[in-house]
C-alpha cells in the first residue's frame, strides 16, 4: 500500500466538446428565424473564439445560444472570457471570446497558500499550469478537494491523477 497519495489540480476543457458545441450553435443560428439572415460567423482558434454578426442584438442572442449549448454539453461557462464587442465594417459587430486553459502563476500561488494555511498535513507544489497536492491520508486529500470546490474562482478546476 502506498505511503503517500496525490492528485493534480488542473484547469482544462474538452476541445472536442467545444467543437461539437460550436457546431450546434451554428446549426441553431442557421435555423432560428430571427438569426437566419444575420450572416453570423463563429471561428475557433487555438485559445479563442471570434463571433461576427449583424448587430449587438443578434450578438447577444448568439452568445445566449452558445451558453445554453455549452451548459448542455457539460462545458463550464468559466472557460469563456468574453471581451467587449467591436464594430467592424459594414454595420457588423465582432466579439472576441478568449478560452481559459491552465492555472495562471498568480492563481496557483493563491490556491497553494490557501491550502497550506487551511490544511497542515498536505504539501502543495506548482507544476507549470497545474498543482500537485500530496498527503499521507486520503481524507486529507478529500478535504483539499472540498476546500478547492468551495472557492469561487474565475476558472473551472478539475482533479486528475488521483493516486
Amino acid at each position: 500500500m502506498a505511503d503517500t497519495f496525490s492528485f493534480d489540480v488542473v484547469s482544462d476543457f474538452d476541445r472536442q466538446e467545444l467543437v461539437n458545441t460550436l457546431d450546434q450553435v451554428r446549426r441553431d443560428v442557421g435555423q432560428r428565424y430571427d438569426l437566419k439572415d444575420s450572416k453570423t460567423e463563429i471561428e475557433l482558434e487555438e485559445l479563442s473564439l471570434t463571433i461576427t454578426t449583424a448587430s449587438d442584438m443578434t450578438l447577444d442572442a448568439v452568445v445566449d445560444v452558445l451558453r445554453q449549448k455549452a451548459t448542455k454539453r457539460n462545458l463550464s461557462l468559466k472557460i469563456f472570457d468574453f471581451q467587449s464587442p467591436e464594430p467592424v465594417g459594414g454595420n457588423r459587430v465582432q466579439q472576441l471570446v478568449k478560452l481559459r486553459k491552465g492555472l495562471s502563476q498568480e492563481l496557483a500561488k493563491q490556491l497553494s497558500k490557501t491550502l497550506r494555511d487551511q490544511l497542515k498535513k498536505i504539501t502543495v507544489s506548482i507544476q507549470g499550469d497545474s498543482l500537485r497536492i500530496t498527503g499521507k491520508s486520503k481524507d486529507d486529500l478529500q478535504q483539499a478537494i472540498q476546500l478547492l470546490k468551495g472557492q469561487d474562482l474565475e476558472v473551472p478546476l478539475q482533479f486528475e491523477n488521483y493516486r
